[in-house]
């Protein structure tokens, strides 16, 4: 496993992905009964922008780089505010870029309980730096289908599966769906979110396929499109599927993404996608 995510920290595709992450979690907190968060590819936690690997690339400078100098709309930023808040106070003036851990934990309440896998031996151990200390995270060293697998259904019953791979298997999208259709028979109530890179289409067309088979009553797809797909190029396109998502989430996204793929544009082609493949 070479996958290091600090080489991508902060770029467009995280954006999405924390924003999404925060309404989520923000949502589930409007309820005081405690949830738990299974993040089973959880990287780091905390990444330096201005360290070797993000200088390297510099793809921040076109992600969360670009967010302070755009005017998004007042519902926008209410939208937006669960992320750009925690951002702030985390972010030690810009210099850092929380990842999904780092994020979770900050949203997290006194019950509420949040399990951390990581497989790659030297981002454990960063993330163990970050949370280990802390009595509402258990970190686990596994790999991340495994523990998706081992963790659900949680004692809370209310909560989050974030599903964040690499992608540096042929396989990745197959195991993908395997996992959210066993997701459905072992915790149908739960919320599962993933991450994927958007390549090539078919691929992508055949994973919405599988996952309106998962067993989910309501699945929902959320797509951030900032340049022209090229299968050698670099990321042009990210998505976001979700079961059972929090009903007000699509409406949300709705109302953000054109105004996000504005600011997140590399060029004149930008565009963005919601779409409900089964239910609401």
């Amino acid at each position: 496993m070479n996958y290091r995510h600090s080489f991508h920290a902060g770029n467009f595709a995280d954006i999405l992905k924390h924003v999404a992450l925060m309404r989520v979690l923000a949502y589930l907190a409007q309820k005081e009964t405690p949830f738990r968060v299974i993040d089973t590819h959880a990287g780091a936690g905390l990444y330096d922008l201005a360290g070797s690997d993000a200088s390297r690339t510099g793809e921040w400078r076109e992600g969360v780089g670009r967010l302070d100098s755009f005017a998004f709309t007042p519902r926008a930023r209410e939208i937006m505010a669960p992320f750009t808040e925690t951002l702030t106070a985390l972010s030690q003036g810009g210099r850092l870029y929380p990842g999904s851990p780092a994020l979770i934990r900050h949203a997290l309440r006194t019950q509420d309980r949040a399990a951390f896998n990581e497989l790659h031996p030297e981002e454990f151990g960063l993330l163990h730096r970050l949370a280990g200390r802390d009595e509402r995270v258990a970190l686990t060293h596994l790999d991340g289908y495994t523990a998706w697998k081992a963790q659900i259904p949680p004692s809370e019953k209310r909560g989050l599966v974030l599903v964040d791979p690499p992608f540096e298997k042929e396989d990745e999208f197959s195991r993908l769906a395997d996992g959210m259709s066993l997701m459905a028979r072992k915790w149908a109530s739960g919320l599962a979110m993933i991450w994927y890179p958007i390549k090539h289409r078919r691929a992508v067309a055949n994973f919405e396929a599988r996952c309106r088979e998962s067993g989910f009553g309501k699945v929902l797809a959320v797509e951030l499109h900032v340049d022209e797909i090229t299968v050698d190029g670099p990321l042009a396109a990210t998505g976001l599927m979700f079961a059972n998502p929090p009903w007000t989430l699509a409406d949300e996204m709705t109302s953000l993404l054109p105004e996000l793929s504005a600011c997140l544009a590399r060029g004149t082609t930008a565009r963005w996608r919601v779409d409900w493949l089964c239910g609401p």
